[in-house]
C-alpha cells in the first residue's frame, strides 16, 4: 500500500470511527434525566469539526484553519461552562484569531489551494531550548495566576477548597495549546510533539473532570474528542517529518 492510500484510509477510518463513537456516547447520555441537549448535541458537533480539522492538519492543508475556526468557537463555550478558566481564554483570546494567522502564514507558505500541501520546517537546537525555557515560564505564570483566581472565589482563604490538580493540568494544556499553536501556524514539525502532549494532559484534564461531582453530561464526549486527537497527533509526527526533510523542501 502506498503512503497516499494509508492516508486516505487512515482519514476516513478516522472520522468515521470517530463518528460512530460520539453517536453512540450523545445518545446514551440524552438518556440521563435533566440533561443539557443542546450544550450536548454541540459537543458533538464541535468534536466532529475538531476531528476533521486535525486530520487537514496533520496532512498539511489549509482547510484546517476553516474548521478549526468553528471547533474552538464551540470550545471556548464549553470550557466556560465547565469553569475551567484558562481553556476558555485560550479559546477565545488566542487560539480563535490565530487560525487567520495560520491561514496567512501557510497561505505564505505554498498551501494556496485546498489541494497544496503547506512547506513544513523545523526547529534547530537553539529554538528547540527557548521553547522548552518559555513553556516552563508560562507553566509557572498561568499557574500562579489561575491559583490566584481560584482562590480568591472563596471566602477567607479556603485553601483547602482549592482543586489544585484541576488547575495544574489546566495551566498545562494552556501552555501547550499556545506554543502547538504558534509551532503549527509558522509550519514547524515540532508542533505534533507538542500537540501529543496537549492531547495526553487535556485526556487528563477532562478524566479529572469527568470524575467530579460538578461534571457535565458532554465531559465524556470532550474525554473521547481528545483520544482521537491523540490518535491523530501521532499520525501527523509521521506525515510532518517526511514534509520537513531537507529534500522535502527543495
Amino acid at each position: 500500500m502506498t503512503e497516499k492510500s494509508f492516508n486516505k484510509y487512515f482519514n476516513y477510518g478516522l472520522m468515521f470511527c470517530m463518528l460512530a463513537v460520539i453517536a453512540v456516547a450523545t445518545a446514551f447520555k440524552l438518556q440521563d434525566p435533566g440533561q443539557r441537549v443542546v450544550m450536548l448535541l454541540l459537543a458533538s458537533f464541535g468534536t466532529l469539526l475538531g476531528v476533521l480539522s486535525t486530520i487537514l492538519s496533520a496532512n498539511g492543508l489549509i482547510l484546517t484553519f476553516l474548521f478549526g475556526a468553528i471547533d474552538v468557537s464551540i470550545g471556548a463555550a464549553l470550557a466556560l461552562d465547565s469553569g475551567l478558566m484558562g481553556n476558555f481564554a485560550l479559546h477565545a483570546f488566542f487560539f480563535l484569531p490565530m487560525q487567520f494567522v495560520g491561514m496567512w502564514q501557510w497561505y505564505k507558505r505554498g498551501a494556496r489551494t485546498k489541494d497544496a500541501k503547506v512547506k513544513a520546517r523545523r526547529l534547530s537546537t537553539k529554538g528547540i531550548i527557548i521553547i522548552l525555557g518559555l513553556v516552563a515560564a508560562g507553566l509557572a505564570l498561568v499557574y500562579g495566576v489561575l491559583y490566584y483566581i481560584d482562590f480568591a472565589k472563596f471566602n477567607n482563604g479556603a485553601i483547602e477548597a482549592i482543586d489544585r490538580h484541576k488547575i495544574f493540568w489546566d495551566s498545562v494544556v494552556l501552555v501547550l495549546n499556545v506554543t502547538g499553536q504558534v509551532l503549527m501556524s509558522l509550519a514547524y514539525f515540532e508542533q505534533w510533539i507538542v500537540w501529543t502532549l496537549v492531547n495526553i494532559s487535556s485526556i487528563v484534564m477532562w478524566g479529572i473532570a469527568m470524575g467530579s461531582s460538578e461534571a457535565n453530561g458532554y465531559t465524556l464526549v470532550m474525554l473521547i474528542k481528545y483520544c482521537f486527537y491523540l490518535i491523530n497527533s501521532l499520525n501527523g509526527i509521521r506525515i510532518w517529518y517526511r514534509l520537513s526533510k531537507p529534500e522535502a523542501l527543495a
